[in-house]
Parts: C-alpha cells; structure tokens; sequence
C-alpha cells in the first residue's frame, strides 16, 4: 500500500508539469486554430535557458523563470509574427508543415549551440524530500507541481478577468464580432503565441529541475502535451490541469504493474479510447 501511495503522488506531481507544458499547446490551439508541433522544442530551448543561467550566472534556477519565459515570449512572438502570421489563414496542413520545420531547425540549432550532451540542473536543494508517512516527496518537485498549477490557474483568471484575457477569448471563440468590437487579430495572435512560448518556457525550466535535458526531448514532450490537450479540451486551462494530472497518474500506475517501458503506450492508449468515447476531452467542448 505505501507503494502504491509513493507511485500515486509522484504521478500527481508529474501530472502537474506535465499540465503546464500541455497549456501553451492548448493556448495556441485553441485560439490561432494551429498545431504548434515545435511546443515541445520551445519547452527544450527554455530548459536550457534555465540551464545556462543557473550554471553561468548562478541564478537560482526558479528564480530565473521569469527571465526564461520573458525570453521565450520574444521568441514566440517573433516566430508568429516573422512566419505564422504569414499562413495564418492557409490550410491546416501548411500550418503543420511550417511549425514542423521550426521545430527540426530548433533542434538541430540547439545540437549546434549546446552539444547533444544530456544536462540537469541540480541546485544545492535538489536531494532534499518531505517525508510524510512513510511517503518521500522530492523538495524539487513539490516547488515545480505548485508553480505548474499556480501558472495554470493564474492563466485562467488572466483570461478571464483582463482585457487582453477577454480579446483573446473573443478571438478564438468569433473573429468577426471580435474585429467589431475593436479586436486586432494580428496583435492577439501574436501575444497568444508569444505566450504559449513563455508557458512552454517554463515548463522547459521546471523540466530541468526533474529530469536531464538534451536538443532532443522536444518531439516526445509535444506528444505528450497534444495528449493532455485532446484528453483535457481546449475550453479552459483548468481542463488542461484534469488532463496532465490524470495522464501522469495513469503513467506512474503503468510503471508500477506493467513497465516503465510501456508508459507511452498507455498514454497514446488512452488517447485513442477517449477519442472514441469523447472525442471533444473529457472536460472540453472543442478539440
């Protein structure tokens, strides 16, 4: 029993990053009606943000967030308005294809830049835990699960209660009466996408804390967060939360009676039953 609670807590603790880097992919979707399949290679640069900031400027590695995501929203914004705005309209399929090769040029970028040598970021805290009833709880990860879901839930109230919050919900929810009401479709799709970047490089830092990082871990952490996205909806971050917290939950309980080596197919598993059952998420109305 104590197993199990030890696998079940981590899975919580996992699921929350993974609800964080799932939140930029759904943003993005949800409101430019594009599949950012460079998410995850935008995840990978703010991990190594984070990386080199904590190792050359000796930056408390979650101290230095808000410099990885003021720097990934930069790049993001650039990125939309430099060459997404520019197909923006186009058919979904060039959309896929462009972001596709922004995430193949990322990637070998970073290889270029950084070596292909996997990396971590270890702070002088790193090998501290809580022990609460025979339970061990990484000090590290608590600080990234409750960031992850205070950034998540900040997220939704920024959407709900703020101007910029709301032209972006008009924008994604009808361009039209979004134009007439003042809306400027260029400037919300950049913002939206410069902040699902930030989001991403975030996630990337909180990442590094957890687990090593290489130019590589972009593809597998985009699958990852276009599953949380699909199995949560795209209606709300708070959706987005149910679905990493489940997908890491149900990835953990794998580990334990199955196999490490089958967590991914539980996850894409588990994407094609609720595709089937509940196409629209489990919590969503559009996907």
């Amino acid at each position: 029993m104590a197993l199990l609670i030890q696998v079940l807590v981590s899975g919580i603790l996992l699921g929350g990053l993974y609800a964080l880097m799932a939140l930029g992919l759904a943003l993005v979707w949800g409101v430019l009606n594009i599949v950012n399949l460079s998410h995850g290679a935008l995840i990978m640069l703010g991990a190594y943000v984070t990386y080199f900031l904590f190792t050359g400027a000796h930056i408390d590695p979650f101290a230095a967030l808000p410099v990885t995501a003021a720097v990934l929203f930069v790049v993001g914004y650039l990125i939309q308005r430099g060459i997404l705005n520019l197909v923006i309209r186009g058919p979904m399929f060039n959309t896929l294809l462009i972001t596709f090769g922004i995430e193949v040029i990322l990637t070998y970028l970073a290889q270029l830049w950084f070596s292909a040598d996997f990396r971590a970021i270890n702070p002088s805290y790193a090998g501290s835990n809580y022990t609460v009833g025979g339970i061990t709880i990484p000090h590290v990860q608590v600080l990234a699960f409750v960031i992850a879901i205070g950034l998540t839930l900040a997220m939704w109230l920024f959407l709900l209660h703020t101007r910029i919050g709301r032209g972006i919900r008009a924008a994604a929810q009808n361009l039209v009466a979004a134009r007439l009401y003042g809306v400027s479709p260029k400037s919300v799709y950049a913002l939206t996408f410069g902040l699902g970047a930030a989001l991403a490089g975030v996630a990337g830092g909180l990442y590094g804390t957890v687990s090593q990082i290489n130019p590589y871990i972009g593809g597998p952490l985009t699958a990852k967060a276009f599953v949380i996205a699909i199995i949560g909806g795209l209606d709300n971050p708070l959706a987005v939360i149910v679905g990493g917290l489940f997908l890491g939950t149900v990835e953990s309980l794998t580990a334990l009676y199955i196999g490490p080596t089958y967590r991914d197919v539980a996850s894409f598993g588990i994407l094609v039953l609720i595709l089937i059952a509940r196409p629209n998420g489990l919590l969503g109305r559009t996907a």
